[in-house]
């Protein structure tokens, strides 16, 4: 048996995250491994459950903490770090990040690479995750400074398919 040791917590079979200081609830996520890596699947459950409990918290600019407000790549970064996934802090360096995936292949918990808000740029300035379930339409989680101003949920929609650049896949597979 196999234990790991996080903040002084001597864990074995499962991951506990820090509870957060914006709740009075601690995520526990129940891990599965195969060949002792976890199970993606339900990694990806449980990250994108973690990222679902962060919306509402406002955009702010160059900003990864949900005391003071999350920009795209903050909120991206933040959500895995908190699973000990290490991911770029700005959106454009994911360009070189992951495994690339065609649009029509990325499943919940893959990153979706965008424009910034001028499309006819094409230069990656943009992140969100992918929290739709297969077969439904598209939807990705992301800190806007549009509309929404911060966490939110959004349907890939004609604006964003003009902004789309790549999506890549980060979450390890077994």
């Amino acid at each position: 048996m196999k234990f790991i040791l996080i903040r002084g917590l001597l864990i074995s079979g499962f991951f506990l995250l820090p509870p957060s200081s914006f709740a009075n609830n601690c995520i526990s996520a129940s891990v599965h491994a195969t060949a002792g890596r976890p199970d993606p699947g339900l990694l990806q459950d449980k990250i994108i459950d973690f990222a679902r409990s962060l919306t509402g918290i406002r955009y702010k600019y160059a900003s990864s903490s949900p005391k003071t407000g999350f920009d795209c790549s903050g909120f991206i970064n933040y959500v895995f770090r908190q699973f000990s996934i290490s991911v770029p802090r700005s959106s454009a360096a994911f360009d070189g990040t992951g495994q690339s995936v065609q649009l029509e292949k990325v499943r919940r918990g893959d990153l979706i690479l965008f424009t910034g808000t001028n499309p006819k740029v094409r230069k990656i300035g943009h992140i969100g995750m992918v929290v739709s379930q297969p077969g439904e339409p598209l939807r990705f989680i992301h800190s806007t400074s549009g509309k929404a101003y911060g966490v939110t949920e959004t349907e890939m929609n004609d604006k964003y398919r003009r902004r789309y650049m790549k999506a890549v896949r980060v979450i390890p597979s077994s």
